[in-house]
């Protein structure tokens, strides 16, 4: 940070690509691998659930973890104690960066790797079910297109001369967007010939790319201080703590709307694309879902610049809280602040896309279990996925409840751990009056081992759910019913996890406007705080969690289903 805001900013941003393009390169390393040993996707299935699995594992032990050294450090230091945030006085300060680093780092990594595994098995199952060789690899080679894409994206990136920080990330971007385009086209041409199908699964993956700056736009819009929606909750802090709540939970409601707009329409127009130019004698529907399958893998293809983008937030943060641990000098925390600022604006930036390719690929798991289920069941049992069928509605209303039962769950969790936390932090403040002196040192690694068993004991219960849920349906009432809790799960979970992504990201930039306008410590700071401390297992434990609830109901679905034909069997 001493060396200016240009090497500052290159530096976090190399260290973020580290990130970004090791996720994707592992993915299709591995789904590419194990698809050349064993040919049919279904054997390669349970690769899907080792990643949901690890990904659950990451963003609910993680989430708690750093949300629960983030809200005590918050609501002792900053509201109690009146002490800046990463001040080396608070006790929870260690536990609170390390929680940055396991929380949106590897949190998001673990995330969007499980999208992309999810997503690739999925094209794969529906390519195998269609029965056309020529289209087997072709969801692999969008992964390719984009991982390359993403490559130049990154070393295109300037560092010289910098004012604005999000301008170079914005070139980044859409310099890998528009390759990534471009080489789409180049493999079709190529591998899929000059035909009318041909064409027109290259437009489904055009609408995957596409997608990715609509989402942008849309979370950024409710999310980032430049906009009304933040500005009207810093509005309404003036009126006390529960109009603060109220306007946060309102803008984070209503950003749902043009968020779940935009993903039916590109689930619209890539199935009727791919659907309409169907090869004569195939399925037309299986072909639409293929074409929206791809549209999942064409926007996580772009996972590389994305991540690359997101994972330099939390570099950013880390480097701040060193600078004011360590008493670098106001000039060197002005530095981290501002590309810290453009941080958290990436990150929740990324979440809504995370949220969204979580959504697309859950649609295509969805479509593969059915179809896969009606062909290992076929001659042995008609099954009907019709909402006339009781079973399927039972399956509706069970996936619909389970990420509200989740939620709840998370959000308790950390509120129990935030709780020790707080006890922990105050005991140090009461028992030694020389760590707000400065003169004594704190107890650091105290709150990292509360902070680590909290997230060990409150992660167990959400993951028993989410595992045991459709594994439970699927053997008392069958696959019908387990389509039914696929479907409901992805209706409600999906605007839930947006809605709180995005409400947890508007008070925490609320937040950072007041402090921006002049009034930190004031009563409209206080009022800022809270509202960003109850936001933060929104953003960062329950709405990210519900992306890997919902991508793994599925794995476990489908690894599952030739079980639940055994059992129907007996």
């Amino acid at each position: 940070s001493g060396s200016g805001l240009g090497k500052t900013f290159a530096m976090a941003f190399r260290g973020g690509a580290t990130v970004g393009l090791a996720v994707p390169a592992m993915a299709l390393l591995a789904i590419t691998g194990l698809y050349m040993i064993y040919p049919d996707p279904i054997t390669i299935a349970g690769v899907g659930i080792g990643a949901s699995l690890i990904a659950l594992f990451i963003r609910i032990g993680g989430g708690i973890f750093t949300k629960a050294a983030d809200m005590g450090a918050d609501l002792v230091g900053k509201v109690e104690a009146n002490i800046p945030e990463d001040d080396p006085r608070n006790p929870a300060t260690i536990a609170d960066n390390v929680g940055d680093n396991v929380g949106d780092a590897a949190g998001m990594g673990s995330d969007v790797y499980e999208s992309y595994i999810v997503t690739i098995l999925a094209s794969l199952l529906i390519a195998a079910l269609i029965g056309a060789p020529e289209i087997f690899m072709y969801p692999i080679l969008i992964g390719t297109s984009g991982m390359i894409a993403s490559i130049i994206g990154i070393v295109i990136v300037r560092s010289k001369n910098i004012t604005d920080v999000m301008k170079p990330l914005n070139v980044s971007f859409y310099v890998s967007a528009t390759i990534a385009i471009i080489l789409n086209f180049i493999f079709t041409y190529y591998f899929l010939g000059q035909t009318t199908t041909a064409y027109a699964l290259f437009g489904t993956t055009v609408i995957g790319v596409i997608l990715v700056p609509i989402i942008q736009k849309i979370t950024d819009r409710y999310t980032n201080y430049k906009y009304k929606p933040v500005q009207d909750i810093v509005e309404s802090a003036k009126w006390g703590y529960a109009s603060l709540t109220l306007m946060g939970i309102i803008k984070g409601m209503q950003s749902t709307g043009p968020f779940m707009i935009a993903l039916i329409i590109a689930i619209i127009v890539s199935f009727s694309i791919a659907s309409n130019a169907a090869p004569e004698g195939t399925d037309p529907v299986l072909y639409g879902i293929f074409g929206t399958s791809l549209t999942a893998m064409a926007m996580l293809s772009l996972a590389g610049i994305v991540l690359s983008i997101d994972a330099f937030g939390p570099i950013a943060d880390n480097a701040g809280g060193i600078v004011e641990m360590t008493g670098m000098g106001e000039a060197n925390r002005k530095v981290t602040d501002e590309i810290d600022a453009v941080g958290n604006t990436t990150k929740a930036v990324t979440k809504g896309f995370a949220i969204a390719s979580a959504g697309l690929a859950a649609l295509a798991m969805i479509q593969a279990f059915q179809f896969e289920a009606s062909h290992i069941f076929a001659g042995i049992l008609d099954l009907n996925y019709s909402l006339t069928n009781v079973t399927v509605i039972v399956g509706l209303l069970v996936g619909g409840l389970i990420p509200f039962i989740i939620t709840g769950q998370l959000i308790n969790g950390v509120s129990r751990a935030a709780g020790k936390m707080v006890d922990e932090v105050r005991r140090q403040f009461k028992s030694d009056s020389g760590i707000l002196a400065g003169t004594s040192k704190p107890d650091y690694a105290k709150c990292v081992d509360i902070a680590t068993a909290a997230s060990i004991k409150e992660l167990w219960k959400p993951a028993i759910i989410a595992i045991v849920s459709p594994i439970v349906l699927g053997i008392l009432l069958g696959p019908t019913a387990v389509a039914g809790l696929l479907m409901g799960a992805v209706v409600t979970g999906l605007p839930l996890a947006y809605h709180l992504a995005n409400t947890g990201g508007a008070w925490d930039n609320a937040k950072k406007l007041v402090e921006m306008q002049g009034n930190k410590g004031t009563e409209l700071h206080k009022v800022a705080v809270v509202g960003d401390i109850i936001g933060d297992p929104y953003k960062d434990t329950a709405g990210p969690a519900l992306n890997t609830v919902i991508k793994l109901l599925n794995t476990i679905a489908i690894v599952f289903v030739s079980a639940f034909v055994a059992l129907l069997a007996l």
